[in-house]
């Protein structure tokens, strides 16, 4: 009998903590946020977190975030691809002295070190902000004015158990991350986040383009007199890689229309590096006989074109690693191979040269 009054207790305190769980966007904001963020739109999005929110004509949104709260800090990051590096976020707490706290940060990188204080691109007004604790709930509340009008935004929620000392924040306790529509108030779970297309799409362009357009390209300036063996080796280099690098876009335009990331110079290098690329197949196709009279300008073009790929395409991997949040072992093994590269290039040019001193026959055109 006991047994079963014990269960039917906890059968009812379970029903009521969902029961307060879904009434928690009927209950009262505190008395200091109605006069600035009442006829908020409200919907519970992870655990015992709540999202209010409005964003006017004028593109300002306004937000209250409220969850059970002790001690510690808050935040609501956005995210322009759903992930934590290269996101902005919002995070309010109470001090020590019973002062409330509300700070932007920008998340730079997932030690504490790379969450910096007062930076970010959200753009905001301090005494917009504040904090309120009211019966064991925290309530953040801030406003942000956006160029844009917001509509499906990759959001992270955090929290921590320990107060920020000196604006510096503890790692998390736990954290979530997903799309909310702004204009629907429906959250999407971001945990299908395509991590291995994004691994993919900087795997196989860094291979074609970092790695195997490098070498074909030193074979057909400092190796001709291996001919015609640095002809077939030349082109058949710079054709696998082309087919690999074309592949790396396709995986690239599969992750933009699965994250929509807002990345505008990565795609824009790339854009134009694959344009540089196809022209170069091109090239190939089109290129006059030895004896003709237009055999030089191609040269020159095929020549600098080249050079130029492989430049911007050297720019766009450095540019990709730190937009895509690529760890040490990308950089490090990036930055050695390119390093190997620079030093062979001008290993090789120094005793092209010498030899161009020596012998003053001209070096066979392709």
């Amino acid at each position: 009998m006991a047994r079963a009054a014990a269960v039917a207790v906890l059968v009812v305190a379970f029903a009521a903590a969902a029961t307060a769980q879904m009434e928690s966007c009927n209950t009262e904001l505190p008395a200091v946020l109605v006069g600035n963020y009442s006829g908020l739109a409200c919907q519970p999005v992870w655990n015992n977190f709540v999202l209010r929110y409005h964003q006017d004509k004028n593109n300002v949104l306004r937000v209250v975030l409220s969850t059970i709260y002790s001690t510690g800090w808050v935040g609501m990051g956005f995210s322009r691809d759903g992930l934590m590096v290269g996101s902005s976020a919002m995070v309010g707490w109470i001090g020590r002295k019973g002062l409330p706290h509300v700070r932007q940060f920008a998340l730079r990188g997932k030690t504490s070190g790379k969450v910096v204080v007062n930076r970010g691109f959200l753009v905001s007004n301090d005494h917009d902000h504040t904090v309120v604790v009211q019966q064991a709930r925290i309530y953040l509340a801030f406003q942000l004015r956006f160029s844009y009008r917001l509509t499906h935004q990759h959001i992270i929620l955090a929290f921590g158990s320990s107060i920020p000392v000196n604006n510096k924040l503890t790692r998390h306790q736990d954290k979530t991350s997903f799309t909310f529509d702004f204009t629907t108030g429906k959250a999407f779970a971001d945990g299908s986040f395509p991590y291995g297309l994004r691994r993919a799409h900087g795997a196989l362009n860094l291979f074609a383009w970092g790695v195997l357009m490098p070498i074909g390209a030193i074979l057909a300036r400092y190796f001709r007199r291996m001919d015609p063996l640095w002809f077939y080796l030349h082109v058949g280099i710079q054709f696998v890689g082309f087919i690999i690098g074309l592949a790396g876009v396709v995986a690239g335009v599969a992750l933009y229309n699965k994250i929509q990331a807002d990345v505008p110079a990565h795609r824009g290098l790339g854009i134009f590096v694959l344009v540089l690329g196809i022209l170069q197949i091109l090239a190939f196709f089109l290129r006059p006989n030895t004896d003709s009279k237009y055999r030089k300008y191609w040269n020159w073009y095929h020549h600098w074109s080249g050079r130029l790929a492989l430049f911007f395409a050297a720019v766009n991997i450095v540019l990709g690693i730190h937009v895509g949040g690529g760890d040490n072992s990308w950089k490090i093994g990036y930055g050695f191979n390119l390093a190997i590269i620079l030093l062979a290039v001008i290993g090789l040019e120094f005793m092209l040269w010498t030899r161009w001193s020596k012998d003053s026959a001209p070096t066979p055109t392709y």
